[in-house]
């Protein structure tokens, strides 16, 4: 177990290379963009559902 975590750290020191600060904010205003893309597709599964669902308990009464 210690060392794993000690090769752990030895990658994380010496492998490791960590974005720019322009990379970084690229990635994350892709992240957030279909983030957002797939909020509004469950939102759009999820209201077609509901009426799908509202529209065939109706037709039973």
């Amino acid at each position: 177990m210690f060392t794993y975590i000690r090769e752990s750290f030895e990658e994380l020191k010496h492998n490791v290379s960590l974005p720019t600060r322009a990379e970084a904010s690229n990635l994350m205003v892709i992240v957030a963009v279909f983030s957002i893309l797939f909020a509004l597709a469950t939102w759009g599964v999820d209201t077609v559902f509901s009426k799908l669902i509202q529209l065939y308990f109706n037709t039973l009464n």
